[in-house]
């Protein structure tokens, strides 16, 4: 990893990259998103300061255990202006989003015993499919294993529910009624 010598203040978006780990790429999507800040030289090169590799580094470690970009934006605008996050930031916030991954660990969880079920059946069939017919919501109403927004215009094979029944292999041909 290449040091760059404290007498530096600012960093260049290679500099930061290559500290970071983060693509150039990367940082500069999150400037775009307000995660991180430069300033420009007259030449309209950007410059960072020292402190936003800690604040790529929060970003992310955040990612990697799958906080959304926004959440985390929120988390650093809560920081006042120009501070880095710190430990005690980084044990407040990942307590908060404790409870956000634990839900998603358990949707994934149904999500992967709810597989086996989708291949045993090998159709996605909207009437039984638990992936994409959950709760069976629609197998009272109609059947098949496409169901298209309807066309008002057309009002042929429409449901009162909003939908078109379509012919099992999805294809384009007219509505079943």
């Amino acid at each position: 990893m290449p040091q760059i010598p404290e007498t530096i203040s600012e960093l260049t978006v290679g500099q930061l990259s290559a500290r970071s780990g983060a693509a150039v790429s990367a940082l500069h999507f999150y400037e775009a998103k307000g995660l991180i800040t430069s300033r420009r030289t007259s030449g309209n090169q950007r410059r960072y300061c020292r402190d936003t590799l800690r604040r790529v580094a929060f970003v992310r470690a955040a990612q990697r255990v799958g906080i959304p970009l926004a959440t985390i934006r929120d988390a650093l605008a809560e920081l006042p202006e120009e501070r880095t996050p710190n430990r005690d930031d980084w044990a407040r916030l990942s307590e908060a989003w404790r409870a956000a991954l634990d839900e998603r660990i358990k949707q994934l969880g149904r999500l992967r015993d709810h597989l086996t079920d989708c291949i045993g059946c090998g159709c996605l069939s909207l009437e039984t499919c638990v992936l994409s017919n959950p709760d069976d919501i629609f197998g009272d109403r109609i059947t098949g294993s496409r169901l298209m927004p309807e066309r008002r215009a057309t009002g042929s094979g429409a449901t009162e529910n909003g939908v078109t029944e379509r012919g099992a292999t999805g294809n384009s041909g007219p509505a079943a009624s």
